[in-house]
């Protein structure tokens, strides 16, 4: 398996690992922001995660979704002037 093959499926599983991570801070979110009245812990937990997990989380998902477009189109490009046909 090349190098360039074998970092890309790196680098999904770390995005879709990322995409759990973040989907499970937003049903937190959903969950605490209502029972903030009746369980105020349950808040301020969320909001003591949430610059040293959430942010970081947030900020690897967009990081991510943008070099894997760079590196599509990158990919793209080099076989467009190779004289591969795009798939």
């Amino acid at each position: 398996m090349p190098m360039g093959e074998r970092l890309r499926r790196w680098l999904n599983t770390l995005l879709l690992l990322d995409v759990f991570l973040v989907l499970l801070g937003f049903v937190g979110l959903v969950v605490a922001v209502p029972s903030r009245q009746v369980w105020p812990g349950l808040w301020q937990g969320w909001l003591w995660l949430w610059q040293p997990l959430w942010q970081p989380a947030i900020g690897l998902l967009i990081l991510g979704a943008l070099v894997t477009g760079g590196l599509n189109v990158l990919g793209r490009a080099v076989r467009s002037i190779s004289g591969n046909s795009p798939r």
